[in-house]
């Protein structure tokens, strides 16, 4: 049992990026710069993941692969504009044609899946190709239900990564000054709105929050927000918000807010729980759950959780073997897949929380806390493991 992977080149140890017009040498600052160049592909973090996690794979040059290998192709984002089987060197192509090579798409993203099958069916065919030519990576749940595709969470591994140097917060069940615990790093108007209703409610008094963005209001045109009804009816809070941000709790910089390998670890430490603004409320109307670092870092460091994101997400966390508290916490909302009616379950599960006696409360929860902080530091072998065989049929 191992991963065969092939690359067009083998730098200092590593696969350099499938299909890239950009040149940069492992470990430079210019490594990572390759999701800013067309055609937006970029070094395969699957490769690492095995290597950190030890499980088996062989990296092999185009020059001579064993039957039966991947082609790995990792998408900093997927560009509906791009051909990347013409991309594709003619040679290695009739190589995927026969099926003697697989293009395995890596994408971190949590966009439509079915939008992206779609797509790839559509070149399939400009090609002459077997849709069973390529398999396809993604952190969307809904992908799960497609043929050819396969869902990771991808998100759980990186931040595994990159917030390695960094210990786990230690739990303990001393009195905490906060209630909550609500960052929000980069402005999306859904976001905007969430985080206005809830300070207009009062929610959000006695708490940590921020939200950090310099965007003017005029800048965001309101597309991508599925719980737009809400920013309507509360469009004067909204604006005011908005035209008063950025809103701060600690004094790191903007580059420290996107440093994975930085936590400040008051806001776990002396508050109850967090109020997780993930990236998505509504990946693309696809039904799918979709989970970041910033999940993962509530996680690691000890808190229980709101999630204000995708339906499905809390179940996605429970077949990842985590806990999700559904003894202390109203988790109904996880279940609603109309935007609106979500938004106002969680509102309702986080007035809840805050209007009980927050210590007792969480003293309830420090077995699960536990639990959760061993399952996210052991190893990721198993994970890759079940990814192995959803590959490979195995």
């Amino acid at each position: 049992m191992s991963f065969n992977f092939v690359a067009d080149r083998i730098v200092a140890g590593k696969a350099y990026p499938a299909l890239t017009t950009w040149h940069a040498e492992p470990y430079t600052d210019e490594w990572r710069q390759y999701g800013s160049h067309w055609p937006y592909t970029i070094p395969c973090n699957l490769l690492d993941h095995c290597a950190e996690h030890g499980f088996p794979y062989k990296l092999y040059t185009v020059d001579s692969y064993p039957e039966g290998s991947f082609y790995p192709i990792a998408l900093q984002f997927f560009d509906f504009s791009i051909d990347y089987f013409e991309l594709i060197a003619p040679a290695l192509l009739e190589q995927i044609r026969s099926r003697r090579l697989t293009v395995l798409f890596y994408y971190d993203e949590g966009d439509n899946p079915h939008m992206i099958k779609a797509r790839l069916t559509q070149l399939c065919s400009d090609h002459t190709l077997n849709d069973s030519c390529y398999k396809f990576i993604t952190a969307n749940t809904a992908a799960s239900a497609i043929p050819g595709f396969s869902c990771l969470q991808s998100d759980e591994l990186l931040f595994w990564q990159r917030n390695l140097s960094v210990p786990a917060t230690p739990v303990h069940t001393d009195a905490r000054s906060k209630d909550f615990t609500a960052l929000s790093r980069t402005h999306k108007l859904w976001r905007a709105t969430a985080m206005t209703d809830l300070q207009r409610q009062g929610l959000l008094d006695n708490s940590y929050w921020s939200y950090r963005t310099d965007v003017a209001v005029t800048e965001d045109p309101g597309i991508d927000n599925p719980i737009e009804i809400v920013s309507k009816i509360i469009k004067s809070d909204l604006d005011r918000f908005l035209k008063n941000a950025p809103y701060s709790c600690d004094t790191l910089t903007s580059d420290q807010h996107n440093d994975h390998r930085i936590t400040e670890i008051e806001h776990f430490q002396n508050s109850y729980c967090s109020i997780i603004l993930e990236t998505h409320f509504d990946a693309n109307g696809s039904n799918g759950a979709f989970l970041t670092e910033k999940t993962f870092k509530a996680i690691k460091h000890g808190h229980p959780f709101v999630i204000v994101g995708t339906p499905g997400s809390l179940d996605t966390l429970r077949l990842l073997g985590y806990r999700t508290f559904d003894h202390a916490i109203d988790n109904s909302y996880d279940l609603e897949l109309d935007n609106v009616q979500r938004w106002i379950k969680l509102v309702d599960t986080i007035t809840q929380i805050k209007n009980q006696d927050l210590h007792k409360w969480f003293l309830s929860c420090v077995d699960d806390l536990a639990h959760n902080q061993q399952i996210f530091s052991r190893s990721k072998y198993r994970t890759l493991n079940i990814l192995y065989k959803a590959l490979t049929n195995d």
